[in-house]
């Protein structure tokens, strides 16, 4: 809905007739001599309820509220002994105050400490400045010098400098900077790159006075008469900036000096004369003349400024004072005003006499009941710089003269280049120790087999006492920041079961970006969004963007894995790949110091777009997804529900045509509402303090929530108010109960915040429960909570970012029929982004070969490293992993597991990639540069998306996977499949007592008299081999020899050191190659010919009148 805001021209110059008075009159406090100082510049704030003034000395002094009571004074551009000038301009950021003078840039908070200051060769005549492009993290100052300077505000430092041949005197900002130059004529710049669009000249010599808002630009100046004096011009010229055309000037016979646009009525301006006439103009109708007459007695006036609230204006006289002009009945500086910060007000303590007489107890001691001021939070600090480097003692005690200082022998305790880290992190709860690695417990548990507990036991015991609560700290425990460890072995060897005991999967943390786990956790446990996800998943979707496809895939994952700990890596790539995401400063590089809730409900919103745009893109003809999402923000009303009614029915203010009055005017727009969704995403938009008063207050989020659509308007109750509803039912109400929440944790000051999510998964189960069951998701640790744990907030340290709500009716509803509507045509067709076919590759027939429950496939891949691992080196020299090398998927095999080709593969694929790869690992993967170039590869290339999706079918469609060492790989390709689905050669043939898996070279060497692995590795040759070793386990089982064999297998391993001979020195001495096989092998054991693949241990039989024991002495002699 839209109509004519209710402010119009006749409004205002209502209020400015009627209203408008003025309220006080008060001197710009003295500098050097005990008189009124004049003032420079003026402006109101922003943000706050503040009036700022700069004066000729470089001071800059605020004001509070209507009665102008002083607030701050500091000096910014000191007169003296810089003598750095007069201020000329003030802006306003929300880290505080900027203001510029001839010769310097100064950034002060609102309080006055001074944020940085800047003075250069290049700061000569400085006398304006503006923000630059559409935020407000840069801005450019510049004046009557040949250069204009770009500020980064956060980091209080030149970025540019640009060359301009004009001299500007004031710049003025609304989609283009409006730069006026002291010839007379106004520049109009781009924003982003500061260059010149168009240059509109004006009829003055000079430019005294000039505003722009919303594409409409006022300028008013000196005129030279023909004797040569100059005069103010009689008439203020309007520009339209978006056709660049001059517009009707206004006529203003008093002589315009000074001229303000409007903030709400964007073609209303205020125009003032050197003596206190004021007119309030129309520009679309420069005929009306309304005046109004200001008391300056003092003197005349130099500046003129409107608040951005339109409800006050200030004039300055040349005098030093200061005119505040407004309504007695209702005044705002700021439109959307912050709180101010004021200092505490000091408490009179009671004076004690302390002598003999009186007893010692009778003085108090301090007792605190809230955070102190020095408990400084995490997202308040950032490292600048380390603190130096503490010199070596031995060079200390070694120092001796010599030409230049002292020199010392270099005591080489530090590698070349090695950067020793100076800053010391604390721990905060050495309590909360990560476990030990899976290798370590493997060598206690087998060291020590006594009944009586181990220390790592009763440690273990203690943690988790800890974990439960039963610990008293200000952040509880188990709500801290978790770290991954790493062992020699990898991330495989951290164990994550010590963190997570239920049966839901927790996400892991060291991949980039990984800040959005919590929020994944939310909707993987919204049913309704659950089931779109999943049933889009199945569809043929394959592109690469696809946020919704990575999302099925993740939920799908993480079901299986049924409480092991997964990682959303596929998705995490798919999201940082992503432009919009990257220019809406998502990824954690390009966040720039942004607080994690900021940070994730952008996320939210950006992913709820995107995945809603990629369903409709794939189900034009549904609806479902766009009635399952929904965000929103929120303002500070004292109720929740008055909160999201308001945050639903926001009024947004745009310029349009009023067919009523016949031209364009502000309007303002309202949405009409005719439906709601099933799911509700909110964020909650905490800005201020009192803001999180509310959600610290118990009770406050109510856990049900009903909504009733009415007429296009929205209605939201709780509590009491919606029983009445609900048993009136005059209306149909529609009721949300709460999924779960992300919190933001700030865990203290040495530990950085990051989030969480507390979901309620009973919503998710499939069986029908009414108890609720809340759990803590923080990363890969799962712990179950209360209730009331859950829903307890804490300004401190535990604050909201977003809310789920869905239907009640959704409750239970978990939908598994997308795998009734897989379509596995991909495996089928052969898919290729470079057109060459695949080698020794053989499609699948869909009639005779069609994947089904049971069917066997062998699987092999390659990677290749992404980048590499980043190491600390200690005090102590021992290395710990800071991040492990990520490796990509490089290529894919699989092949038939049976039938007439089995063996084949139907599966050949090169995965491309837009990464740099920083190594192919071409000794293990058999990857060369190249190929993985779509213009250079000889190869058949796909995406990772088509790759993982055959692999997800296969997995889905119930095959059994055959290969060596699997869970790496499933790892790495980023994929759970379940233990029933894989037959690992490395676990047929291993002995738990052993601690030791034989590698596939070994086993392709002893049982199957094959060499493989030569030079490289290649997933074809790797797969056929595992599925050989899979059908000789299977003759070894119905032969009943598994134990005695595997025992046989071991011994002749320990004699070759566990490798094939010729790779390393065995019992025999040194190997000797011939044609691709060892001369010790063919010569030490009989039988081993060319062509014979069963060893002795079958030859020999063990069948009736043959003892198994006689058959593996066979063996054992062959060997040795």
């Amino acid at each position: 809905m839209a109509s004519c805001l209710s402010g119009s021209y006749r409004d205002v110059l209502a209020d400015v007739r009627d209203h408008f008075h003025q309220l006080h009159r008060i001197a710009v406090p003295p500098d050097i001599h005990n008189e009124p100082t004049p003032a420079t510049t003026i402006a109101f704030d922003t943000q706050q309820e503040l009036l700022w003034v700069g004066t000729e000395y470089g001071r800059i002094t605020s004001f509070y509220g209507p009665e102008l009571r002083r607030y701050t004074s500091y000096w910014g551009h000191p007169s003296h002994p810089r003598g750095e000038g007069e201020v000329k301009q003030v802006l306003f950021h929300e880290r505080g105050v900027v203001s510029v003078a001839p010769t310097s840039v100064h950034l002060s908070s609102r309080r006055g400490l001074t944020q940085w200051h800047i003075t250069s060769q290049s700061t000569r005549n400085l006398s304006c400045m503006s923000y630059v492009g559409k935020g407000n993290a840069f801005v450019v100052a510049a004046g009557c010098q040949t250069l204009m300077l770009k500020i980064d505000i956060e980091k209080g430092r030149i970025v540019e400098e640009i060359p301009t041949e004009h001299e500007y005197t004031m710049m003025k900002y609304s989609h283009y900077i409006c730069a006026a130059t002291n010839t007379g004529s106004v520049n109009i710049l781009d924003s982003d790159t500061l260059r010149i669009i168009k240059t509109l000249e004006t009829p003055n010599a000079r430019i005294c006075d000039m505003d722009a808002r919303n594409n409409y630009l006022v300028t008013c100046g000196w005129v030279t008469r023909p004797q040569g004096t100059p005069v103010l011009a009689t008439l203020a010229n309007v520009y339209d900036l978006r056709r660049m055309v001059q517009l009707p000037p206004i006529s203003f016979s008093a002589g315009a000096a000074h001229v303000q646009m409007h903030p709400r009525m964007s073609t209303t301006c205020i125009i003032a004369s050197q003596y206190g006439m004021l007119q309030v103009a129309d520009l679309m109708n420069s005929n009306t003349v309304n005046l109004r007459q200001a008391n300056i007695p003092s003197g005349v006036v130099s500046g003129l400024v409107l608040a951005s609230s339109g409800e006050a204006f200030a004039i300055l006289d040349t005098v030093g004072y200061i005119h505040l002009w407004g309504s007695p009945s209702k005044m705002h500086f700021a439109e959307i005003s912050n709180a101010t910060e004021f200092a505490d007000v000091q408490e009179s303590y009671p004076v004690i006499a302390v002598d003999d007489d009186i007893p010692l107890s009778t003085v108090g001691m301090p007792y605190y009941r809230e955070q102190l001021l020095s408990a400084w939070t995490s997202g308040q600090l950032y490292e600048v710089g380390n603190p130096p480097a503490k010199i070596d003692p031995l060079i200390l005690s070694d120092l001796r003269p010599s030409d230049v200082g002292l020199c010392a022998r270099n005591p080489r305790r530090v590698r070349r280049n090695q950067a020793v880290k100076t800053r010391v992190v604390e721990n905060d709860d050495p309590t909360f120790a990560a476990p030990k690695f899976l290798s370590e417990k493997a060598r206690e548990a087998e060291k020590s087999q006594s009944p009586e507990r181990r220390i790592s036991d009763i440690q273990e015991a203690m943690v988790n006492m800890a974990l439960n609560g039963s610990t008293k700290a200000d952040v509880p425990i188990m709500y801290r920041n978790v770290e991954i460890k790493y062992s020699k072995f990898g991330v495989d060897d951290f164990d994550f079961e010590y963190y997570n005991k239920t049966q839901f999967s927790g996400l892991e943390t060291h991949i980039a970006n990984s800040y959005t786990n919590s929020l994944l956790q939310l909707l993987k446990f919204t049913p309704r969004v659950r089931n779109v996800a999943l049933h889009h998943t199945a569809t043929t979707c394959l592109n690469d963007t696809c946020l919704l496809c990575e999302m099925g895939f993740l939920f799908d994952m993480m079901e299986k894995a049924e409480g092991q700990s997964c990682q959303a890596t596929n998705f995490l790539k798919t999201f940082s790949s992503i432009p919009e995401a990257s220019a809406l400063g998502l990824l954690e590089e390009k966040s720039h110091h942004a607080s994690l809730t900021t940070l994730m409900q952008a996320a939210c919103r950006f992913m709820l777009e995107h995945t809603a745009s990629e369903y409709r893109r794939m189900s034009p003809n549904h609806t479902e997804f766009n009635q399952n999402s929904s965000t929103r923000t929120r303002s500070q009303i004292p109720s929740f529900s008055q909160i999201l009614k308001a945050s639903v029915e926001r009024t947004t203010q745009n310029r349009g045509w009023c067919d009523k009055c016949r031209r364009y005017q502000q309007l303002a727009t309202r949405k009409s509402i005719r439906g709601v969704p099933d799911v509700l995403v909110v964020n909650a938009a905490l800005i201020s303090s009192e803001s999180k008063q509310y959600w610290a207050k118990a009770g406050w989020l109510p856990h049900e929530i009903g909504v009733i659509i009415d007429n296009g308007k929205f209605f939201c109750f709780e509590g009491e108010d919606l029983r009445l509803h609900l048993e009136r039912g005059m209306h149909s109400v529609k009721i949300y109960e709460l999924v779960g929440i992300v919190a933001d944790i700030n865990s203290g000051e040495h530990q950085k915040p990051h989030l969480v999510s507390l979901i309620n998964t009973t919503i998710s189960d499939r069986e029908p429960s009414k108890e609720d069951n809340w759990h803590l998701f923080n990363d890969f640790l799962v712990r179950k909570v209360s209730k009331a744990d859950a829903l307890h907030f804490s300004s401190s340290w535990k604050m909201p970012a977003v809310l789920a709500f869905q239907v009640v009716t959704g409750r239970h509803a978990v939908d598994d029929s997308w795998r009734d509507g897989l379509d596995p045509a991909l495996l089928y067709n052969l898919y290729s982004t470079n057109n060459r076919p695949p080698r020794n590759c053989q499609v699948l027939n869909p009639h005779t070969e069609a994947p089904a429950v049971g069917s066997h496939v062998a699987i092999d891949t390659e990677f290749i490293a992404l980048q590499q691992e980043e190491i600390e080196i200690k005090a102590d020299g021992d290395r710990e992993v800071v991040r492990p090398t990520r490796l990509g998927l490089a290529r894919v095999s699989v092949l038939r597991g049976g039938g007439v080709d089995e063996g084949v593969p139907f599966i050949n694929d090169y995965i491309t990639t837009t990464e740099p790869i920083v190594d192919y690992l071409t000794k293990w993967s058999g990857v060369h540069e190249g190929d993985l170039d779509p213009h250079r590869s000889q190869h058949n290339l796909v995406p990772l998306k088509v790759a993982y999706k055959k692999l997800w079918l296969l997995l889905n469609l119930g095959c059994i996977f055959i290969g060596h060492g699997l869970p790496k790989d499933f790892r790495t390709i980023n994929i759970h499949v379940p233990k029933a689905q894989v037959l690992d050669t490395v676990d047929l043939f291993y002995i738990r007592a052993r601690q030791r898996k034989l590698s596939l070279r070994f086993l392709a060497w002893y049982l199957l008299k094959e060499d493989i692995q030569q030079e490289t590795h290649d997933s074809i040759e790797d797969a056929r081999t595992a599925l050989r070793l899979w059908r000789k386990f299977e003759e070894f089982r119905d032969a009943g020899v598994v134990d005695a064999m595997v025992e046989e297998v071991y011994r002749e391993g320990k004699k070759w050191s566990y490798k094939p001979p010729g790779e390393a020195i065995g019992a025999a001495g040194p190997g000797r190659r011939e044609k691709g096989r060892s001369a010790e092998a063919s010569l030490a054991v009989p039988g081993m010919e060319a062509g014979r693949e069963t060893p002795d241990i079958l030859r020999g039989g063990s069948g009736p009148g043959t003892p198994e024991g006689r058959g593996l002495a066979m063996v054992t002699n062959a060997g040795e």
